[in-house]
């Protein structure tokens, strides 16, 4: 077959592709489907262990509601349990992007049947027909570097699950909110509309940076339900979804309780039906312990699954191979947040995620002023979850990934032997396989480091307009120019978004550096101890000739317009900061204003616009400097 045959070939085929996806994600001319016709599973719970209390929703569902309440749950990995009635609910908003991603069509959300679903009063399975039941998972957790033992949804129950058909991309819908399940412990099953509203707008907020997080479809306010925290607030529910809602703390809990055989069930569930197959994930690398190559962010796939692979005398099977796909993934997520000043303030195993999701949100915050020791939580007093130590606390986590699936990890070739599945490892067999697994572990500890800064490298020279990488850029441009913005207490994400609109013309001498110096300046002027007005400019003017010089280096003279636009493209305009998520949650619950909702989640969603068509001057407010008395804000994590 000649070589243009073959071309026309592909392009028919890619063209009747294109034709398919539209065929699925059109509905009489409309995009997407309606809430009956997506398609919908429940591979989770068809695949793993329930409940033995509730084996079959049957059994859950003719259980009086009060009898699914608090208490340890053993051999399983979820609960059969329905939400609790909602009364006279209200639908504050929706994601638009949510509904196309999830694959409905606009409008559904003005449907009663949508406005039941994520309200909790509605599930799709009846006695009569069945159908797919809803449930909560069942996992555990190291909370501040604590053991606590079993956790679980506490207040999330999942729906059921849904493909895309125009992307084959699986969710998993849950409400959050909902009532109490097995796992609530010593709380409501409740959440508020405060805490909801923070959820709702950061993680589409997240999602549309290119950050990997779960997603919000709708934020549903309950009236009639009185929630107490530290004061009596409003009820609410966030219908989310996500690839997963598996976490790391799925696997502390059966490893702390010596569940060989759940483990070994979870992880084949992972790979298998969560992380797209066996053959999807990355091969062994040959890794120094001090230089890992730069190409260990390529994944190598297509291998056998059952393939143990060997290097440097150490036999790598498919479970390493796994641990190895969700430490890279959690690498450049910390990396993400990173380049773009996020922070979690409750980085725990339970809101670790296997598919590198930002997930649970509690106290977080985008960076004000620049401050590598902050946190948004006021309950780290020990700061371990402050902006600098993300990273380090996000390998902590994986560690104790490593620790559960050490038995498999070191099993090496012996992984799929009779004697081992059913017994696991000997006297004899132990010493080896926890010399390999800790390798294993170490190895791969190498890898999420340089997975980690090959990703934070690439997402900070985007930022900075630079087209190339150089190794001298860590310190000539991205380290002093940290340094710089936390001497002088600059904005750090407004430092990036002004200096994306500058034009190298106006930076040649000194004297036009220092007099664009305070573009970057807060409306009180610069911060820092030690500096006066002349040397602050002179600072930034020191860091913006090497800016200048290496943007010439990528760009060349006359590409201002160009450039500009690229970093436009990538340093937002508008953050959902802390004050701005405070001043939503009062207008909304105390002053009746449903509007900014709408109007804020729409900036979020388009964070790298200019302008968005709206109240103009309340567009420039949102994103203009941070109110001096509101910055680095921090809050508990009641919700």
């Amino acid at each position: 077959m000649s070589l243009r045959n073959t071309l026309y070939q592909t392009r028919a085929i890619q063209t009747r592709l294109g034709q398919m996806a539209q065929h699925f994600s059109t509905t009489r001319g409309v995009p997407g489907l309606s809430l009956a016709e997506i398609p919908k599973s429940n591979v989770f719970t068809s695949k793993l262990p329930a409940d033995p209390a509730f084996e079959t929703p049957e059994a859950s569902h003719q259980a009086p509601r009060q009898t699914l309440g608090p208490r340890a749950v053993r051999g399983a990995l979820y609960t059969y349990v329905r939400p609790e009635p909602a009364e006279g609910p209200e639908l504050l908003g929706i994601s638009p992007r949510a509904m196309r991603d999830i694959g409905l069509r606009p409008g559904e959300e003005s449907t009663e049947q949508f406005k039941a679903l994520v309200s909790g009063n509605q599930i799709w399975w009846n006695e009569t027909d069945g159908g797919i039941y809803p449930w909560a998972q069942c996992y555990g957790g190291w909370q501040f570097g604590s053991w606590a033992g079993q956790l679980g949804d506490g207040r999330a129950i999942s729906l059921f699950e849904t493909t895309n058909p125009a992307t084959g991309v699986r969710y998993e819908l849950q409400i959050k909110g909902a009532g109490r399940t097995p796992y609530s412990r010593f709380a409501d099953g409740k959440a508020v509309l405060r805490s909801s509203i923070r959820e709702y707008v950061v993680s589409e907020a997240l999602n549309a940076l290119g950050i990997p997080t779960t997603r919000a479809l709708s934020l549903t306010l309950l009236p009639q339900s009185k929630v107490l925290r530290e004061r009596i607030e409003p009820g609410a529910i966030v219908a989310r979804f996500a690839e997963t809602w598996l976490r790391v703390g799925s696997f502390d809990l059966p490893r702390a309780r010596g569940d060989r055989e759940l483990i070994r069930k979870l992880a084949t569930y992972a790979a298998e039906d969560v992380l797209h197959g066996w053959e999807s994930l990355p091969s062994a690398v040959p890794l120094g312990k001090d230089e890992p190559p730069a190409s260990v962010d390529s994944p190598a796939t297509g291998i056998p699954w059952d393939q143990v692979q060997e290097f440097e005398g150490v036999a790598e099977n498919r479970f390493a191979r796994l641990y190895r796909d969700i430490v890279r993934r959690n690498a450049r997520t910390v990396a993400g947040w990173q380049a773009y000043g996020f922070m979690n303030g409750v980085l725990n195993t339970d809101n670790t995620s296997i598919y590198g999701l930002s997930l649970d949100y509690g106290p977080f915050a985008f960076m004000d002023n620049f401050d590598p020791q902050y946190t948004p939580n006021h309950d780290d007093h020990l700061l371990r979850y402050a902006y600098k130590n993300q990273p380090s606390v996000i390998w902590w986590n994986l560690v104790r990934l490593g620790e559960s699936l050490g038995e498999l990890i070191g099993a090496g070739p012996d992984v799929d032997q009779e004697w081992f599945v059913k017994e696991g490892l000997t006297e004899e067999t132990a010493p080896n396989a926890i010399k390999r697994a800790e390798e294993i572990i170490d190895r791969t500890g190498n890898e999420y480091r340089q997975v980690f800064l090959n990703e934070y490298k690439r997402l900070m020279g985007r930022r900075l307009g630079l087209k190339t990488q150089k190794e001298s850029d860590f310190q000539n441009l991205f380290s002093e120019m940290l340094d710089t913005l936390e001497a002088l207490e600059l904005d750090f994400n407004h430092f990036f978004r002004r200096l994306s609109g500058l034009s190298l013309a106006d930076l040649e001498t000194e004297a036009q550096r220092k007099e664009v110096a305070p573009i970057f300046f807060h409306t009180e002027g610069f911060g820092g101890i030690g500096y006066t007005e002349d040397t602050a400019r002179e600072r930034i003017s020191n860091w913006l000739e090497s800016w200048r010089l290496r943007v010439l280096e990528d760009w060349g003279p006359n590409s201002d317009e160009a450039r500009q636009a690229a970093m436009k493209s990538v340093n937002p305009n508008f953050l959902p900061r802390g004050w701005i998520l405070d001043e939503i949650i009062d207008r909304v619950e105390k002053k009746g204003d449903r509007e900014i909702l709408g109007r804020v989640m729409q900036m979020a969603l388009n964070p790298f616009n200019d302008e968005w068509g709206m109240n103009q001057a309340e567009e420039t407010r949102l994103c203009g400097d941070v109110p001096r008395y509101q910055r680095a804000m921090m809050c508990s994590c009641s919700s």
